[in-house]
């Protein structure tokens, strides 16, 4: 596998989430599960695989998963209007014991022996790489070339302007919040099923948050959340290029490199950004 394709393989789980979250934010949610979806997309789609023997259908399940939460997240976060870093935090508490606990129940402590079939790929390149690189393209396209994605950011930035215009802010902030659903847990399912083969307890890592900390840096622009997403990947992969060129360095350095890196990124380019003015904050129709 070549440097570049093995740099858009780590990246891919990062981009898809981060591209959904970045919609997510442009209507004015910040979806904080974006960790616990990624991590049940990427169990539930393992298991999927595991008793088909086809890891699209693990692809599909962890879709379905992430939006599944997505819509719980909404009744509590748009419609009974609950505090959305509260309930994204309830999100990940809920997934992390959950894959937790059946992950041990049904594979034991460790899971050591556990392997399941990877995404084909020609090359070291996979479809969903593909449509990670073309879903930034296509949803730059979505937010700020038709009237839907007008309608999503005027939610975000002035959501009674929106409703006043027509357009329902309940309504586009579901739809923002399930295509995030859908993208976090495709990219989670895309970390076991495209990356390791494998799921292992807390396999995500904090990716999902990283995926938020990207949105940030990427001033809330896909092109822009991708190429984030890119850097990080990149960083991810250092630790085998420096493995292959017999380079012998703890390998948490290697962990910790793209947790330090988006600190600093955003430490130092996070003063400029301008965030969606309605971002978490709740909307109620006026009487």
């Amino acid at each position: 596998m070549s440097a570049m394709l093995a740099v858009l393989m780590y990246a891919t789980p990062l981009a898809l989430a981060a591209l959904g979250e970045t919609v997510v934010q442009k209507a004015g949610v910040i979806h904080i599960g974006i960790e616990g979806t990624m991590l049940a997309g990427a169990f539930f789609g393992m298991l999927a695989t595991l008793a088909s023997g086809n890891p699209w259908v693990g692809l599909g399940v962890g879709v379905v998963v992430g939006v599944t939460l997505a819509l719980l997240s909404g009744v509590f976060a748009l419609t009974l209007t609950v505090d959305q870093v509260v309930v994204g935090t309830a999100v990940n508490l809920l997934a992390l014991g959950l894959t937790r606990t059946m992950f041990a129940m049904r594979f034991g402590a460790s899971g050591e022996l556990l392997s399941v079939p990877k995404v084909p790929s020609w090359q070291g390149l996979d479809a969903v790489m593909v449509v990670a690189v073309l879903l930034a393209v296509a949803t730059h396209g979505v937010l700020f070339r038709t009237s839907w994605g007008l309608a999503l950011r005027s939610a975000g930035e002035y959501p009674q302007a929106a409703e006043a215009a027509g357009f329902s802010v309940l309504r586009l902030r579901y739809a923002a919040l399930v295509y995030g659903g859908a993208m976090a847990g495709l990219g989670g399912a895309y970390l076991s099923l495209g990356i390791a083969g494998s799921f292992a307890d807390n396999m995500t890592a904090g990716r999902g948050f990283l995926a938020i900390a990207m949105v940030t840096f990427g001033r809330w622009k896909p092109v822009p959340v991708l190429g984030a997403c890119l850097l990080l990947g990149w960083l991810d992969g250092l630790q085998f290029t420096f493995q292959a060129k017999g380079v012998q360095l703890p390998f948490q350095l290697f962990l910790a490199l793209p947790y330090v890196a988006a600190l600093l990124v955003l430490a130092g380019m996070g003063r400029g950004a301008h965030a969606p003015a309605a971002l978490a904050i709740p909307f109620r129709r006026a009487r």
